[in-house]
């Protein structure tokens, strides 16, 4: 554990609190900007600090975490509990997304199988959903 005073950056302590499998996953999302405060995209050598917020986007996923505590080594789910708050509002959390609120796409009857760019288009459109 590790104390106020210590520099700790952003993709070892979301490696340690478990939000990304590997510390090199972590830098790459921090690279690629989907580790963010505030609207500001973060460096994967930022330094964390107790308080902070901080917005992730990992796959279809958005979190929104606060930083309780530092945490250097990585632990079980259990133990890295306390050194962070899941902000995330219900709304956006995928486990609560029901797919009978999600929009059904029809085709008319009798119009064939869908063409490459008829596909192309359907995926454009269920993307723009989620």
């Amino acid at each position: 554990m590790a104390t106020a005073n210590d520099k700790l950056r952003i993709d070892k302590y979301l490696w340690a609190i478990r939000v990304y499998k590997t510390r090199s996953i972590a830098t790459e999302a921090c690279k690629a900007g989907k580790v963010k405060m505030g609207s500001l995209s973060l460096k994967p050598a930022h330094i964390v600090k107790i308080g902070d917020l901080y917005t992730i986007q990992k796959d279809h996923q958005k979190k929104i975490l606060k930083v309780l505590a530092l945490l250097e080594k990585r632990v079980d789910a259990a133990k890295a509990a306390p050194f962070f708050e899941d902000l995330t509002p219900p709304e956006l959390d995928p486990k609560l997304i029901s797919v009978f609120n999600s929009p059904v796409l029809k085709r008319d009857r009798g119009s064939g199988r869908p063409t490459k760019r008829d596909r192309r288009e359907i995926d454009d459109l269920q993307d723009s959903w989620d």
